[in-house]
C-alpha cells in the first residue's frame, strides 16, 4: 500500500532534469502500455490506441506546434509561462518520445457522453504515466494540442474518426526528486451528503 500511494502521490509533471540522449527503450515502453490498458474502461470498451513518436523530424513538427498553443494560451488568459514550462518547450523537440493516447471514435455533443467516452479512455492516460514514473521515466500530461489536432493527425497519418486525448513527452529522468505536492487536505475539498457539508 506505501509504494502504490508513494506512486500515486509523486506523479508530478516533469519539464526538467530529463535525459535527452538516452532513447526510452522499447521494452519499457510496452510493459507501460501493457498497465494503461488495464485501467477501467465504460461502454465504449477497449477504444484505446497508442502512438509512439520517436522520429526527430515529426518530433520537430509537433513541438512547434505545441509551442504556439502554449505562447497562445499564456497571451490568452494572461498569465505567465513557468520556467519549467519554457524548459520543456526550449527542449521539446529534443525528447526521447512523444506518447499519444488516442480513443477510436468520437464523442457525442452532450456532457453525458463525453464524461462516456473520455472517461473510458483517460484512466488509461493516467495509468500510462503512473507505469512511467514507477520505471524512473519522467513525463507530463499535455492536453493542449488537441486545440490543433487536424494538424497533428495529418502529421502523424492518423485517420477520421479517431480522437487524440493526451500527449505524454517522455524521458528517464536524471535525479528528479519528486515529492508530494503542496495540496488541500481532503478534509477542506469533500462534501458528505449535501454541498458543502461537512
Amino acid at each position: 500500500m506505501e509504494d502504490v500511494e508513494h506512486i500515486l502521490s509523486t506523479a508530478r509533471s516533469v519539464r526538467r532534469k530529463l535525459d535527452y540522449s538516452r532513447p526510452v527503450s522499447k521494452e519499457d515502453l510496452l510493459a507501460c502500455i501493457n498497465v494503461a490498458v488495464q485501467a477501467p474502461t465504460g461502454i465504449i470498451g477497449e477504444n484505446w490506441r497508442f502512438l509512439v513518436v520517436t522520429d526527430p523530424d515529426k518530433k520537430k513538427q509537433i513541438a512547434d506546434i505545441y509551442c504556439e498553443v502554449l505562447q497562445q494560451i499564456s497571451v490568452d488568459r494572461g498569465v505567465t509561462l513557468k520556467p519549467t514550462h519554457n524548459a520543456l518547450m526550449d527542449r521539446l523537440h529534443e525528447i526521447p518520445c512523444m506518447v499519444f493516447v488516442f480513443a477510436i471514435g468520437e464523442p457525442t455533443d452532450d456532457v453525458g457522453g463525453q464524461v462516456g467516452f473520455f472517461g473510458s479512455i483517460l484512466p488509461a492516460a493516467w495509468s500510462l504515466m503512473l507505469a512511467m514514473r514507477a520505471r524512473g521515466i519522467g513525463t507530463t500530461w499535455t492536453s493542449l494540442l488537441t486545440a490543433r489536432s487536424k494538424e497533428v493527425a495529418s502529421i502523424l497519418e492518423v485517420p477520421e474518426g479517431v480522437t487524440q486525448t493526451v500527449m505524454l513527452p517522455a524521458a528517464y529522468t536524471l535525479g528528479a526528486r519528486l515529492k508530494p505536492a503542496d495540496r488541500r487536505p481532503a478534509e477542506q475539498v469533500t462534501y458528505w451528503n449535501t454541498w458543502e457539508a461537512d
